[in-house]
């Protein structure tokens, strides 16, 4: 699905255009059409969107055997098994922006989020110095995270956070036909339980709200506490967060704070940047994943609810919506390609 959302967010970008098409053996030789057909002949096309129909004919090449001379950027939507062997042969040669976590953890890799952290790529001359490579790997975190730190980045820069907690309720789009979300075990259910997913998020929040130190990242040296959950929803991760703030703060002083937050990115004029990073929501009912998740074709943030709380000294507690195959996933990390290409770092 990612790899389809990639193309849907390409397929009339100004910026770039769609040179090679990769993926496993067992689609090398095929037209992109003819590779996502199925036996019987129907397609496995799974965007809302229409296929784009410009890439129909368009010869798939084997992911081994890609030639990274030919293109400037590589737009990496794999498993974290093969991005961890195919990222570094595509490294040696040409930047990659990944979905995938392979490479998330290592101390010379920045994770990195549009409009919170580009500071943090200052890490790639560090990772292309350290693994003799001419480009990088440049990985976005994971879908789950990214609307967290994306909420929580304004409260850390004016109020200082001393802890989160943070509770998910996730979409079935971000789990694919993994175990466990299979139709008649998440209908009328919830599943408690994500494999890796919850270890995830509390560290990469860590890191991509961290302070770059010379050449490395010093993570946020706060606790994270995250439970994540597998719900009935198509599309959109919802999360119940509860922070303690390093200052008092109201809630009207923390959401005019969120609502402003990112301005000086979102108007940088980049293709695939939202109008706002979060929109605060004043409705208690809001936000909703179908009402809420495609507000700016799902680039924004949406957080309601936003109210203190009294379990917790300086406490402040809030929802949010984050669409995790669009922001999250590939047209976030086309955003991402964007704004590495305008600051001359792609």
């Amino acid at each position: 699905m990612a790899g389809q959302q990639f193309l849907v967010t390409l397929k009339d970008h100004p910026w770039f255009e769609v040179a090679a098409l990769a993926a496993s053996e067992r689609s090398a030789g095929k037209t992109y059409r003819q590779a996502i057909s199925r036996a019987d002949g129907s397609s496995s096309w799974q965007c809302d969107e229409a296929f784009p129909e410009v890439f129909a004919e368009q010869p798939v090449v084997a992911a081994s055997e890609l030639d990274t001379d030919s293109v400037d950027i590589v737009f990496s939507a794999v498993e974290s098994d093969a991005a961890r062997q195919l990222e570094p042969i595509y490294a040696a040669t040409t930047p990659v922006i990944s979905t995938a976590s392979a490479f998330r953890y290592e101390d010379d890799v920045p994770v990195l989020v549009p409009g919170v952290n580009l500071e943090h790529a200052a890490l790639l001359k560090r990772q292309q110095r350290e693994r003799g490579w001419k480009g990088w790997v440049a990985p976005q975190p994971n879908c789950t995270t990214i609307g967290l730190v994306i909420a929580l980045a304004p409260l850390v820069r004016a109020f200082g956070v001393e802890r989160v907690f943070m509770t998910s309720l996730q979409a079935l789009s971000g789990a694919g036909k993994s175990p466990g979300v299979a139709a008649l075990d998440v209908l009328d259910n919830v599943i408690p339980f994500i494999p890796q997913e919850e270890e995830k998020v509390e560290i990469e929040t860590r890191k991509v709200l961290g302070r770059l130190e010379g050449e490395a990242i010093e993570p946020l040296d706060v606790p994270v506490s995250a439970t994540c959950t597998r719900v009935n929803v198509r599309d959109g991760h919802f999360e119940a967060v509860t922070v303690g703030l390093g200052r008092e703060a109201g809630p009207d002083e923390v959401a005019e704070v969120m609502g402003a937050f990112g301005r000086e990115f979102t108007d940088l004029g980049l293709p695939s940047a939202p109008p706002e990073l979060i929109r605060v929501l004043d409705d208690p009912y809001r936000p909703q994943p179908r009402l809420d998740r495609d507000l700016n074709d799902g680039m924004t943030t949406v957080v309601g609810r936003l109210r203190a709380d009294q379990a917790l000294e300086r406490g402040v507690k809030f929802c949010l919506l984050s669409h995790n195959t669009k922001m999250g996933a590939a047209k976030g990390a086309v955003l991402l390609a964007e704004h590495l290409v305008q600051q001359g770092l792609a």
